[in-house]
């Protein structure tokens, strides 16, 4: 077993789900899909191999189980995996990083009809109207006390609260982008972009330095 292994944040995203329980593999993609997707997802091929990794690194424990004649196996997290996620937590990790494709779209809008920008930037509202719908969902079970990780609610505000106004931005935006296409000339290089709408943005960019 390694002393040191190299962990991905991947793997102490797994190593976080088994802190509070032991998972199946099976569960474990199903978690990572439900809860840790919104935030770092990640290919279930991926997932499906960490769970060995840390096993082979001595962080987790795997145990065969029977469900009816099936079997299965079960990883459980070792105290050298409490230890390892525990110093990885203790080190800020890095910011946000933004993919998305709608955006790159857009961002070359000119070799596209003002049809086709509009039709990107109501798919990018659609989908932020659609991830919300499973976040309002958990929101509102843990307000009625119902989720089912209560003694996770404090952190789990944390978490919510950020997609929340995520979401929210990009449907915010979408609405505004699209008010703005619907003006645009055939000829994208015509459009005429008014000094208060630079000066707004300049003005919403500094919300740093208030």
């Amino acid at each position: 077993m390694s002393s040191d292994p190299a962990l991905t944040t991947t793997s102490y995203a797994i190593l976080g789900l088994l802190s509070l329980r032991p998972w199946s593999t099976y569960e474990l993609a199903q978690q990572m899909d439900r809860s840790l997707g919104r935030i770092w997802p990640r290919a279930k091929s991926k997932i499906y191999e960490e769970p060995k990794k840390l096993v082979r690194h001595g962080l987790a424990r795997a145990e065969r189980q029977m469900v009816g004649r099936r079997p299965r196996t079960v990883y459980a997290i070792t105290p050298d995996g409490r230890d390892r996620l525990a110093d990885w937590l203790r080190e800020p990790g890095d910011g946000p990083v933004l993919e998305c494709e709608q955006l790159l779209q857009v961002f070359f809008a000119e070799s596209a009809s003002s049809l086709d920008t509009l039709a990107t930037l109501r798919a990018a509202r659609d989908w932020a109207v659609e991830r919300n719908r499973g976040n309002l969902a958990a929101a509102r079970d843990y307000q009625a006390g119902e989720g089912p990780f209560p003694e996770r609610a404090a952190q789990l505000l944390l978490v919510g609260r950020f997609l929340t106004d995520y979401y929210r931005i990009v449907a915010d935006w979408s609405n505004w982008a699209a008010d703005l296409v619907e003006h645009w000339p055939d000829d994208l290089r015509e459009a005429v972009v008014g000094a208060e709408q630079f000066a707004e943005t300049v003005r919403r960019a500094e919300w740093s330095h208030g």
